[in-house]
């Protein structure tokens, strides 16, 4: 692994809560202008991992390494500080502020507030349908618009790179593959993202590698297109 090239990277990693190991020697790495995907099924331990990831829990062993730097020991708020932005599961937006108020919460540290238009008018644009709905009501959109919306909020943040976890949930399918797409146009913007998600088709799809876990193991990795025709995934994901 070449450090160099990596804005993230997590070297044989245990987690777990209370004597209950969930993660199990986990390596994996993001390079820069990178799409990466890390899925799996219920309870394989994806969303642990991005809690190690962002500072919500600390692993049992193991290194993780941000932009070069061990981060093990701080907080969220020190990792957003430098530059990891995490978009939480379910969204969690203020449904009575608009979007551009959500948007805006995104760039509450001081060091952003110089930057804060230009910063909205890039969500803006790798989001257009957004701005007609400035004035909208957050609880009023539909999960595909909020999704966009907490994406973009994270994006305000000016960050080095985003963590998702499992922005597809409770999307129709339409929205699924919206969604989708725009997350591959963050990513084409320069901005290296680690995807968390069950649904395996459309991250195969997107990402340009991706990791396999199962019962927090990782059972397989490579470039998505070659792991598209790969018996396991084949058989155990897409049912074929």
């Amino acid at each position: 692994m070449k450090h160099d090239d990596n804005v993230l990277e997590v070297e044989n990693v245990d987690l777990g809560y209370g004597t209950l190991k969930v993660v199990h020697g986990v390596s994996l790495h993001v390079a820069r202008h990178e799409l990466v995907g890390l899925v799996g099924g219920n309870g394989s331990g994806k969303s642990t991992i991005l809690r190690a990831i962002s500072g919500m829990i600390q692993p049992w062993s193991g290194t993780i390494r941000f932009n070069g730097n061990i981060v093990r020991g701080l907080a969220p708020y020190q990792l957003a500080e430098l530059g990891l932005a995490h978009v939480p599961m379910g969204r969690q937006l203020f449904p009575n502020m608009n979007v551009e108020e959500n948007l805006l919460v995104g760039s509450y540290l001081p060091r952003l507030r110089a930057g804060r238009q230009a910063r909205l008018e890039k969500v803006y644009s790798l989001f257009p349908d957004l701005k007609p709905l400035s004035r909208m009501m957050a609880g009023a959109l539909s999960g595909g618009q909020q999704q966009m919306v907490a994406i973009g909020r994270a994006i305000m943040l000016d960050p080095a790179m985003l963590i998702m976890d499992e922005p597809s949930l409770g999307l129709s399918p339409l929205y699924v593959k919206e969604v989708m797409k725009a997350i591959r146009r963050v990513a084409e913007a320069g901005l290296p993202v680690l995807l968390v998600e069950q649904n395996i088709k459309q991250v195969l799809k997107v990402s340009h590698r991706c990791y396999v876990l199962e019962n927090g193991k990782l059972v397989l990795d490579g470039p998505s297109a070659e792991l598209e025709g790969h018996p396991l995934i084949r058989k155990a994901y897409l049912g074929l």
